[in-house]
């Protein structure tokens, strides 16, 4: 056993790098037995390259000495790293648990919390830190209050727009200077053009590898036969595996069993009708969250601008807006659940895609109301910095949304499995509400799109909010919810929320963007922007003074011929549309053949 380990170990030391890596990866063994291998083979190689001191310069033991000390933390490094992501073990154990469908809730979580962390970064770096420079100490007081309003000492930071200064940064006589101005609104700009192509591609990477293709269909003989990794050996990861693929199997047979129900003319128009009540029943129940939202959010402005003797009384008075807000956006979506069940849809998946349809419809309507308070009614007030105003009240509404998103997991699911188990048993463990859940993010993520324009570190406070959700989540689905009493495969589900996030979401949230920049004008007293028309000013005036260096003339020429063409934008669009057009064809290709492929090995 001794002797035959060192020679393994002398036989790897002598091979090249890449044989190395190749040879212990294929090893029968389990990962910490490989990585002890290959800990000892470095160290192997070290001593060699010792010995070796006559033949070899000094320079070639420095250069070995410092490879394998970057390669040795490399390998800690990523060790490390892998710990950091908790989830991970959590997503195995989810899918194992409970399927796909549920799984795909939180793979969509963990892809909005690296979104908002990115978001921060580029915020944080490009817009915080030069303002960090240049500003003054904050003199207000900090009672406590203002985490859960946002208003007080938080008003002189650089939480909110307001706070930012029109100067030019330079710490140093003669030296390099920062525009913030610019800074401002590259960085805002940039990062949503990043957002754009980001979006894209991860729909186009979702929805290449989630449609069944053909080559990689091989019916249920060989996830039974072939999938089985021999290097498992603990008693927990074996059982978990188990798990994960008879869950797996299970969902392809029930997707392959599907029955399709014939129903008699009296039920097809039985159904009909309840379906369009049911749509009547939330259309209805939407358009009126939307009048009560607007009528407080105007009661909500005259009770700011007339002010409060008692400062207590004043905010508290901030927080009826976002909690009425939040406190429908929370209730109603467990109506259109109840509404869902009342339909008895054939498929659990026709099930959620319609109560993601009736989810969207309320909350994108609530968010377009408030858009338009914000932006017509609030921008025209007597505030003195309405963009500051706007950036509280999103502040309010993403923290109050977060804390009614942790209650909507302790009434809907930990109250109603005390209810199903302990009080009415016929009811039994609830399910978990994939729609109302994935909703519920698309609408705080839509939120801290537009308020980073007015408060640039919203995304650092949403992160932390996801990261609350994800672990409450999950322990409230292990200990409160049964797995989806109908199996079945949701190989599409992923790309749906992404596309939902993308259209209407953000797409919706460019044009208040877009009209925010272009066509309002900043308020006269805060601000990077304050004395100008409109912020999108700020970059005509910095073209104008371009126009004076010659060695600036070709952005000058990408302005005027590519940025402000209309007949560019256009030829753009078409492009993407052609190409958009050509790959959806290539897909619907692909899945008529898979389609074809599996009738013939079901046969």
């Amino acid at each position: 056993g001794f002797d035959a380990e060192e020679d393994l170990i002398g036989n790897l030391a002598r091979k090249p790098t890449s044989e190395r890596i190749k040879a212990i990866q294929k090893m029968p063994e389990t990962m910490r037995k490989k990585r002890e291998i290959r800990n000892k083979v470095l160290t192997e190689i070290t001593k060699k390259s010792r010995h070796h001191g006559t033949q070899c310069s000094c320079c070639t033991h420095c250069l070995q000495g410092t490879a394998v000390s970057f390669r040795r933390f490399g390998n800690t490094f990523s060790e490390c790293f892998r710990l950091l992501w908790v989830w991970h073990k959590a997503l195995k154990i989810i899918r194992a648990e409970f399927g796909t469908s549920v799984l795909s809730y939180f793979i969509f979580l963990k892809w909005l919390l690296n979104f908002n962390f990115f978001s921060f970064l580029i915020n944080f770096g490009f817009i915080a830190i030069p303002q960090f420079l240049a500003a003054e100490p904050n003199k207000l007081p900090f009672t406590g209050l203002e985490l859960f309003t946002g208003a007080g000492y938080f008003q002189q930071t650089v939480l909110y727009y307001g706070f930012y200064t029109n100067a030019t940064i330079s710490k140093i006589a003669n030296g390099p200077s920062y525009n913030m101005q610019l800074a401002y609104i590259f960085t805002v700009g940039i990062y949503f053009v990043i957002c754009f192509l980001i979006l894209l591609f991860s729909m186009a990477k979702t929805f290449s590898k989630n449609f069944v293709q053909p080559q990689t269909y091989s019916g249920n003989a060989s996830k039974l036969l072939c999938t089985w990794d021999f290097n498992i050996t603990n008693d927990k990861a074996v059982k978990l595996k188990q798990k994960n693929i008879s869950t797996q199997i299970k969902e392809d047979l029930t997707e392959v069993n599907r029955e399709v129900l014939n129903f008699s003319l009296k039920q097809r128009v039985a159904r009909v009708a309840v379906h369009l009540l049911s749509w009547f029943a939330s259309l209805g129940t939407a358009v009126a969250a939307c009048a009560g939202v607007y009528f407080l959010s105007i009661n909500n402005l005259e009770l700011f601008l007339k002010g409060h003797k008692n400062d207590l009384e004043s905010q508290a008075a901030t927080l009826v807006l976002p909690l009425v807000t939040s406190l429908l956006n929370t209730l109603i979506p467990f109506f259109y659940s109840w509404l869902g069940r009342m339909e008895r849809f054939q498929t659990p998946g026709q099930k959620i895609y319609v109560t993601i349809a009736r989810n969207i419809i309320l909350k994108i309507s609530i968010v377009g109301i408030l858009c338009y308070y914000w932006l017509d009614i609030v921008a025209a007030s007597e505030s003195q910095c309405w963009e500051t105003l706007v950036g509280q009240d999103i502040y309010r509404l993403v923290l109050v949304d977060f804390v009614f998103c942790l209650l909507g997991s302790f009434f809907g699911e930990f109250l109603r499995r005390i209810l199903g188990t302990k009080v009415c048993v016929s009811l039994g463990q609830p399910e978990f509400d994939i729609g109302r859940n994935v909703l519920d993010l698309i609408y705080a993520q839509t939120l801290t799109w537009i308020g980073i324009l007015f408060s640039p570190l919203l995304p650092g406070i949403q992160m932390i909010a996801f990261s609350v959700v994800f672990f409450v989540k999950k322990v409230s689905l292990m200990r409160n919810c049964q797995p989806p009493r109908k199996v079945w495969r949701t190989a599409q589900m992923t790309t749906s929320f992404i596309f939902l996030l993308f259209c209407p979401s953000f797409l919706g949230v460019l044009c208040v963007i877009g009209v925010t920049v272009w066509r309002l004008k900043p308020s006269e007293g805060c601000g990077p922007f304050r004395g100008l028309p409109s912020m999108y000013a700020a970059v005509s005036e910095w073209i104008q003074i371009l126009e004076n260096y010659t060695v600036s003339k070709w952005v000058v020429w990408i302005y005027h011929n590519l940025i402000t063409s209309e007949l560019f934008f256009f030829i753009l669009s078409g492009i993407v549309l052609i190409i958009t057009y050509l790959y959806w064809q290539i897909i619907q290709g692909r899945k008529t053949m898979a389609k074809l492929l599996r009738k013939q090995i079901i046969n």
